[in-house]
C-alpha cells in the first residue's frame, strides 16, 4: 500500500504566534516539505489546485516539477486538478510533460473542486460541473491515446486533426485518479474508464465515503475491469501525532479551533469520534488508520494532511518524522499480515503500466515527421503512425504536405 501526504496549500495564520506567513514562505516550505516526506520514507505527494486566496497552488505542474527536480522515488499528483475549469488540451500537454520530466514519477488526480467562484474566473457556468467534468475528461482521455484527434463538445471549440504534444511518456498516460466527496456520477466516471477512485475522507464519517467506494467498486466491475475489489481506491485523512497522547491535543487544539476549515463546528474530540481525523501518539494514530481497513476493505493509497491550518514547517517536519519513524512501519506490517494477496497493493506504477501495454517489447518513443507548418490537417505527424491495416508507416510513405 502507498502513503503519502497531500497539501491544500493554504497560507492561514498561526494562532499560537499570531503571524501569517508570505506566499513565498509557504512555496519554499511545501517544497521542503515535499523532500522530507521522501526522506522519511512515505511514497507519494500531493498538491491541491487553487486560483484565490488564501492558497497558493495555482500551477501544480511547476511545483511539481521543481519537487521531482529534487526528489528521486516519490511520486507526485494533484489534489485535485479541476478538470472544470481547466482546459482539457493543456491538461495533457501539461502533465504529460510533467511525467517526462518526472521519469513517470506522476499520476494525477482530477476533480471539480470546492469553490464555487472559479468558474466564471475561467469563463465556465457552476451550473454545468457536472456535464464540464464528464465532458472535458472524456476529451483528456482521447487527448492521450489518439495521435490525432476530431472533437465537437458541448464546452469548448471544436478540434479538427489535432495533437496533443509532448505525447505521454512511453506513449502511456499518467494513473488517474477521480475524487469526490459526494458525486456518485464521479465514481461512475472513474469506473467507466477504468481509472482510480480517491475519497477525500476528512470532514465526515467513513460510512459517508464507503457508499461512494462501494458504489465505485461495483461500477468497475459492471464495466469489466475486474472483480470489484481490483478497483483502485485510496483514501484521505487527517493527523497530528506526538510522543504522548496529551501532548498531541494539547499542541494541535489551538490549530484546530482556529481554522477555517472546520467551521467552528463540533470540539476536536467530537470531531476526531465523527470523522477521520486523528490527534494522537503513534499507536493511536496506527489503531485510527487501521479502523479504514476494516470498514473499506483492502486499498491501495493513503494520504494524510499534515501541513494545514497554519502548523508551522518545523511542527510539520517533525510530524513527517514521526509518520516516517513509528506510524507507516507498522502500519505496512500490520496491513500485509491481513490483505488479500488476490488484491492490487498499489495503484499501477509507470513502469506496471508500461509491461501491461507492450508486454517484453520495447515501449514506443515517437519521433515527429520533418515539419509541415502545422499539426493540425492529414495524418499522424509521427513516424511511427500505422495506417488502417496497423502496419507501420515510414516518412517515405507519408507526405510532407
Amino acid at each position: 500500500m502507498e502513503f503519502g501526504i497531500f497539501s491544500v496549500s493554504d497560507v492561514t495564520r498561526d494562532p499560537t504566534t499570531g503571524r501569517t506567513p508570505s506566499e513565498a514562505e509557504r512555496i519554499d516550505a511545501v517544497t521542503r516539505i515535499a523532500a522530507k516526506a521522501e526522506e522519511a520514507g512515505l511514497d507519494v505527494f500531493a498538491i491541491g489546485e487553487h486560483h484565490n486566496p488564501p492558497f497558493f497552488s495555482s500551477s501544480p505542474t511547476t511545483l511539481l516539477a521543481f519537487i521531482a527536480a529534487r526528489t528521486e522515488r516519490l511520486k507526485l499528483s494533484t489534489a485535485t486538478t479541476l478538470i472544470t475549469t481547466n482546459d482539457p488540451v493543456r491538461i495533457a500537454e501539461e502533465y504529460a510533460m510533467l511525467q517526462h520530466l518526472s521519469k513517470g514519477r506522476t499520476d494525477l488526480m482530477l476533480g471539480r473542486g470546492n469553490t464555487a467562484p472559479v468558474y466564471p474566473w475561467f469563463g465556465k457556468d457552476i451550473r454545468s460541473a457536472l456535464p464540464l467534468a464528464l465532458d472535458n475528461y472524456n476529451l483528456l482521455h482521447r487527448l492521450w491515446r489518439e495521435d490525432v484527434v476530431d472533437h465537437s463538445g458541448n464546452f469548448r471549440t471544436p478540434l479538427q486533426g489535432f495533437t496533443s504534444t509532448p505525447r505521454p511518456l512511453d506513449d502511456v498516460p499518467p494513473f488517474v485518479w477521480h475524487g469526490s466527496i459526494r458525486t456518485p456520477e464521479i465514481a461512475e466516471q472513474a469506473a467507466y474508464y477504468g481509472d482510480g477512485f480517491f475519497a477525500n475522507h476528512i470532514f465526515a464519517p467513513s460510512g459517508h465515503s464507503l457508499r461512494l467506494v462501494d458504489f465505485y467498486r461495483e461500477r468497475y466491475e459492471h464495466h469489466g475491469h475486474g472483480r470489484a475489489e481490483d478497483a483502485i481506491v485510496g483514501l484521505g485523512g487527517q493527523t497530528f501525532i506526538a510522543k504522548r497522547s496529551q501532548d498531541a491535543r494539547e499542541g494541535f487544539r489551538p490549530y484546530f479551533d482556529e481554522a477555517p476549515v472546520y467551521g467552528r463546528g463540533p470540539g476536536m474530540e467530537e470531531f476526531m469520534r465523527q470523522t477521520p481525523l486523528s490527534v494522537g501518539s503513534p499507536q493511536e494514530v496506527v489503531d485510527k488508520t487501521l479502523s479504514f481497513r476494516e470498514t473499506f476493505g483492502d486499498y491501495q493509497r493513503q494520504l494524510f494532511l499534515i501541513d494545514h491550518a497554519g502548523l508551522p514547517l518545523e511542527t510539520v517536519l517533525e510530524q513527517l518524522e514521526l509518520l516516517g519513524e513509528e506510524v507507516v512501519p507498522v502500519l505496512r506490517r500490520e496491513l500485509a499480515d491481513v490483505r488479500d494477496p488476490s488484491v492490487p497493493e498499489t495503484a499501477p506504477s509507470h513502469a506496471e503500466l508500461v509491461r501491461r501495454k507492450y508486454g517484453e517489447e520495447e515501449p514506443r518513443r515517437p519521433r515527429p515527421r520533418p515539419n509541415r507548418g502545422d499539426n493540425v490537417t492529414g495524418g499522424s505527424p509521427y513516424l511511427d503512425a500505422r495506417d488502417g491495416r496497423g502496419c507501420a508507416l515510414d516518412s517515405r510513405d507519408l507526405p510532407i504536405a
